[in-house]
């Protein structure tokens, strides 16, 4: 049986290792943490159950066809909640919405607040539908580095109606001709940032995400969002994958440009073939590459945002939050021009909480409730995010106290941060990016590295540093397209 080492137990690398298990290979995952998840990792602090990063489920169908691909069924390994509404909105100007959990209910609600026309609304969905139609199947489940992607009947089709992808007109711009209510706008801006991006930068196309979203639903899941990770972590240990935590790989072994194995702990063990789920950057690196051309590459490409993230254990219910909330800033572009442009923390920062023990109460202690704070940030280039952590504090509590009308500083019980500093150590992520590259750009789906190395043979890549790119249905993509990949080139 031919053996594949998998570098990290990320989402990518606990979806590319139950796959190739399920292909017949031996497949050993060597994570540096003491447990699943990469990002999607959790904590526990005095009875506060905390997912320490993804919050919300979209796609839901990707993780189904992953499970069916092993042969077994993805609600038998945890609970996923559909969400209705999805998310509560508070604006600066003091109103207040929620956006339902359908496209149908989204152009209802949004009509009848009288916040835009129903034929407005109707044509910027049937809009986003096209886009996906054009270029879901291509940018989403296909390698962009294989010549068969294109001259398949359905890459062709998708490449002669490219022109149609609206790449050279900024999100916001296509949101601003499409609604005359500023808050219909900064509500679908929002969405650039599900994959780190600047939606004054970022092309129109990403308005595929708003459509995937309320299409086919947002999803909270009963145990937590972790629960995925470790449901996967199940999935690949039935199919016999090996998981060796707290066992960081050191280094890649190659000889010329074939990849013979890994180092780990000063010894060579060879494998048929790696898996790298560590980001782009840190891959190269530990193949000693530290001047190479992907290296080189991604130190100038564009990094996504990074995020400062509180954990507040608070002392009641606040009945008017629901499990995703936003609290939006003033003055959106300001905003995002502190965090690209200026890079620094923005003075008046939009401010998300999730809040997962509306769906499961026991993720806090009885009358409380577990607080999930993220701010967007510049990426980590070497601020002391300590220093700014009071100032920053201060920020997000007038925020929330100015919309809710009420003390929140006073129920604060316990506290916890996780800085981009934090997340760049713990996860490995350059620069603390959570997403790798930006998608600012309209030729970053082009950008990203592929999932089969061009330089290195014998070397995939799976994460959200690669293609298609970042957050968790695109990651358990990346493993998908990196083992039909592997099925294709790897056979002899």
């Amino acid at each position: 049986m031919k053996k594949v080492a998998v570098i990290g137990a990320g989402m990518g690398g606990l979806a590319v290792a139950a796959r190739l298990a399920r292909m017949g290979w031996q497949v050993d995952v060597f994570e540096k943490r003491s447990g699943p998840g990469g990002k999607n990792f959790e904590q526990t602090w005095d009875g506060f159950r905390m997912d320490a990063g993804p919050s919300l489920l979209t796609m839901v169908e990707v993780f189904e066809e992953l499970f069916h691909f092993c042969g077994k069924r993805f609600s038998d390994y945890c609970t996923p909640v559909k969400l209705d509404p999805i998310c509560h909105y508070w604006f600066d100007d003091g109103s207040r919405t929620f956006a339902p959990g359908s496209v149908e209910k989204f152009i209802e609600h949004f009509f009848h607040l009288g916040w835009a026309p129903k034929e407005n609304i109707q044509r910027f969905f049937r809009r986003a539908k096209k886009l996906y139609g054009i270029g879901g199947n291509l940018f989403l489940y296909k390698s962009l580095q294989e010549m068969d992607t294109y001259l398949s009947f359905s890459g062709m089709k998708s490449l002669v109606q490219l022109w149609r992808m609206d790449v050279f007109r900024a999100m916001h711009e296509a949101h601003l001709r499409s609604f005359d209510d500023g808050r219909m706008v900064q509500l679908f801006d929002r969405y650039a940032t599900y994959n780190g991006s600047n939606p004054f930068q970022a092309p129109a196309t990403l308005d595929i995400i708003p459509y995937v979203e309320y299409s086919g639903g947002g999803w909270a899941v009963r145990e937590g969002i972790h629960a995925l990770a470790t449901a996967l972590e199940r999935l690949g240990k039935e199919l016999g994958v090996r998981f060796f935590y707290n066992t960081p790989v050191e280094r890649i072994w190659a000889e010329g440009k074939m990849v013979k194995g890994i180092f780990k702990e000063g010894k060579k063990i060879s494998y048929d073939l790696v898996v790298s789920n560590a980001d782009v950057y840190q891959t190269y690196r530990m193949l000693g590459c530290s001047d190479g051309r992907w290296i080189k590459r991604y130190r100038k490409l564009e990094p996504s945002s990074s995020g400062f993230v509180f954990y507040w254990g608070v002392d009641q219910s606040f009945p008017e939050l629901g499990v995703h909330n936003i609290f939006f800033s003033a003055d959106y572009r300001k905003e995002f021009e502190d965090i690209f442009v200026r890079k620094v923390l923005p003075e008046d920062p939009t401010v998300y909480i999730n809040i997962t023990s509306k769906v499961n109460p026991e993720d806090a202690p009885a009358g409380c409730e577990n607080w999930f704070i993220l701010i967007n940030t510049p990426p980590h280039r070497g601020q002391n995010w300590e220093e700014m952590k009071d100032a920053l504090r201060e920020r997000i509590l007038l925020r929330l106290e100015k919309s809710l009308g009420k003390s929140v500083r006073s129920h604060i019980v316990l506290e916890k941060t996780l800085t981009p500093a934090d997340i760049e150590r713990e996860t490995g992520s350059t620069f603390g990016s959570i997403y790798g590259i930006s998608s600012n750009s309209w030729n970053a789906a082009f950008l990203r590295h592929p999932n089969r190395s061009s330089e290195y043979q014998r070397l995939y890549l799976v994460g959200g540093s690669v293609h298609p790119g970042g957050g968790m249905p695109l990651v358990l993509l990346s493993a998908k397209i990196a083992s039909e990949l592997i099925e294709k080139y790897e056979k002899g």
